[in-house]
C-alpha cells in the first residue's frame, strides 16, 4: 500500500468535522510555536490512515466478512507522536484477535502506522462486529 501524505488542508477539515479548536490544528505559527513543524492533527486522525487498511481486510474473500453486516464496535489509539501535515505514513494492519459470542463474530485489527524513517506514529485499534445471521 502506498504511503499517505498527510495535507494540511485535509487536517484542516478533519479539524473543523471534529470540531476541534486548538489553533495548532489550523495555524502552522501557533503549530510551530507549540513546537510542531506544521499543523497538527486531532488524535482521531489516524482513523483516515487506518481506512486503507481496514478496506482491504473487509475486502480479502478469504476473510468471509459480509460487510453489509458489519458494525464498528470500538476504536482505540496508542499513539508515540501526534501525526502532523507533511507526515508520510505507512499502515499494516494485523488481525489482533477473532471471537465468536452468541452467533455474531468479533475482529479486532491493528494498524500500525510509521512515519517515513519508519518511526512508529500511532497503533489503530479497531473491533469490528459481523453479526450472525439472524
Amino acid at each position: 500500500m502506498p504511503p499517505y501524505l498527510v495535507g494540511r488542508e485535509k487536517v484542516r477539515e478533519f479539524s473543523r468535522a471534529v470540531f476541534a479548536t486548538n489553533p495548532i490544528n489550523f495555524d502552522p505559527e501557533a503549530a510551530q510555536a507549540a513546537g510542531y513543524a506544521d499543523v497538527v492533527a486531532p488524535p482521531t486522525f489516524a482513523v483516515v490512515v487506518q481506512e486503507a487498511t481496514l478496506a482491504q481486510l473487509l475486502a480479502e474473500p478469504d476473510a468471509g466478512i459480509d460487510f453489509t453486516r458489519v458494525v464498528h464496535g470500538d476504536q482505540r489509539f496508542s499513539f508515540s507522536r501526534p501525526i502532523v501535515a507533511g507526515d508520510e505514513l505507512t499502515a499494516t494492519l494485523t488481525v489482533a484477535s477473532v471471537k465468536s459470542l452468541g452467533g455474531h463474530s468479533m475482529v479486532t485489527a491493528e494498524s500500525t502506522i510509521v512515519d517515513a524513517s519508519g518511526a512508529h506514529v500511532v497503533t489503530a485499534t479497531s473491533t469490528l462486529v459481523v453479526r450472525g445471521d439472524e
